[in-house]
């Protein structure tokens, strides 16, 4: 039988408060309802069919490092069980939704880069330095930095994202919460990646976002998932080359080699595709929390 794929959720009791390219959000009054689909985005376009799995792995990933780290840095977790709050559409929602606190978003991704990949690696190649950050000459395709770096984006409710430098992150938010942002950034990534690394996963790099609650910065969205990551199988980890990997890079991957122009809409994916997507993102929530998603 195949696996039920979850594209989108109507919940008539509640008020759709945003649909992203993955996610569909509820106002519960002073809290949201975050449900985790199985839409899959790929150069910020979604695609007509889903993975199977993947809202719960996004959802359980972000649940287990909002629990990790609630010591370290406050988050707007409060629940993966729903039943007090939502009694309807109980079994659609198992597994792929939270509830959180309302916050006010901080409209930058905070993105940390620990290794050369991605648009850092096209950056790099044409002038040295990414997001302003000048680097060693001589690096290769997934060479690791000499130390993790902090390249900020613009977050696009439509569109493309765009790497900004520091000092444009400061001009959009001030110096102050700018800093502090960055630290915490750096720190959530570096244990982050000891943690994976113990657990076979080069954590190459990763997005945070933040929000203010009572003018509080607290980390918000999801954490560490194969939707705001590059995971790679330490394992096989070979610098100079495109790595193998546990995360959305696989759909990449392939929609490059068909040539597809990244405009929507969106090709269909193939069967093996989605399959083999699907596994990933199985692999990568058994590798980070350690043990099987039950399907």
């Amino acid at each position: 039988m195949q696996p039920e794929v979850v594209l989108q959720t109507s919940l008539n009791n509640f008020k759709l408060y945003n649909r992203g390219k993955v996610r569909d959000v509820y106002e519960l009054e002073d809290k949201l309802l975050i449900i985790s689909t199985d839409r899959i985005s790929a150069f910020d376009v979604v695609f007509p069919n889903g993975i199977p799995h993947k809202g719960r792995v996004l959802n359980l990933i972000s649940a287990f490092w909002f629990k990790k780290f609630k010591n370290i840095f406050p988050n707007h977790f409060i629940t993966t069980d729903i039943g007090y709050y939502i009694r309807d559409e109980q079994k659609l929602l198992a597994g792929r939704s939270m509830i959180v606190k309302k916050t006010e978003p901080i409209k930058i991704e905070a993105v940390v880069r620990g290794y050369l990949a991605g648009s850092a690696l096209n950056e790099y190649k044409k002038t040295g330095s990414v997001c302003g950050i000048k680097l060693p000459q001589g690096l290769k395709e997934s060479s690791k930095l000499p130390e993790p770096i902090f390249t900020p984006s613009t977050k696009a409710d439509v569109g493309h994202d765009e790497n900004i430098t520091d000092s444009q992150a400061i001009n959009l938010m001030g110096k102050e919460l700018f800093e502090k942002i960055k630290e915490t950034s750096l720190k959530l990534y570096n244990e982050i990646a000891e943690y994976t690394y113990h657990r076979g996963i080069i954590f190459a790099d990763t997005k945070f976002e933040f929000g203010l609650l009572d003018n509080e910065l607290i980390l918000i969205d999801e954490v560490g998932t194969p939707d705001s990551s590059r995971f790679w199988d330490l394992s096989t980890y070979k610098e100079g080359f495109s790595q193998p990997s546990f995360d959305k890079q696989y759909v990449r991957d392939y929609l490059i080699k068909i040539g597809w122009d990244k405009n929507p809409p969106a090709p269909e994916l193939p069967e093996d595709i989605v399959k083999g997507t699907s596994e990933r993102y199985l692999t990568a929530y058994k590798m980070i929390v350690g043990e099987e998603l039950q399907v």
